[in-house]
């Protein structure tokens, strides 16, 4: 069945394109959802116009969401979660877990169908796509860790240095001090002297 695109469909095409499509998929999908109509001539005639007019809309579309899409590609999530030794969690983390963190963290509404991803079932870093529209698809960064450990978004390397930094600090200002604790008494010694 061969059909004319209305709307954007993920995966399929965009607005304006003539795609065949299977037969079910058309009649029971496209077409009932307003996403599609059948690819007659009268039709192909509006292909130009609908192609037209679907550019301005995603353009608009695109301006609007491109700062949705920044303050995404900033969220950074961890989820703490039980796992065997091999890295393989007893449980999973669903696209739904991931969107209610994305909303308590950004205060973006986000539907779960939105995401491309499978539920995560391993430990470490995963990288899941937004789909905001076929165009602006920003990832975030997932981190799963072994519940009981430390978060991992703490970084560990830094209080190892601070401690350094901390001595370098107070031997920078040792030195000052014990020039300002020797030169006062001179100071004072002077005073009490004349």
């Amino acid at each position: 069945m061969k059909v004319l695109l209305v709307k954007d469909v993920y995966k399929l095409g965009r607005a304006g394109d003539v795609k065949k499509v299977a037969d079910g998929y058309g009649r029971n999908f496209l077409l009932p959802q307003g996403m599609a109509v059948l690819a007659t001539a009268g039709a192909m005639k509006t292909a130009e116009r609908i192609r037209n007019k679907a550019t301005e809309r995603r353009t608009v579309l695109n301006d609007e969401m491109s700062v949705v899409a920044e303050a995404l590609k900033k969220v950074q999530i961890a989820f703490g979660a039980r796992a065997g030794e091999t890295g393989k969690l007893y449980g999973s983390i669903t696209s739904q877990e991931v969107v209610d963190a994305i909303q308590k963290k950004s205060g973006h509404v986000i539907k779960r169908q939105q995401l491309d991803m499978q539920p995560l079932r391993t430990l470490g870093e995963h990288n899941v796509r937004i789909r905001l529209t076929m165009d602006l698809i920003p990832e975030i960064k997932v981190t799963v860790y072994r519940e009981g450990e430390a978060e991992p978004s703490l970084p560990i390397e830094e209080p190892a240095a601070k401690p350094e930094e901390e001595q370098t600090v107070e031997s920078a200002v040792k030195p000052e001090e014990e020039q300002t604790a020797e030169s006062a008494p001179e100071e004072v010694s002077t005073p009490a002297e004349a």
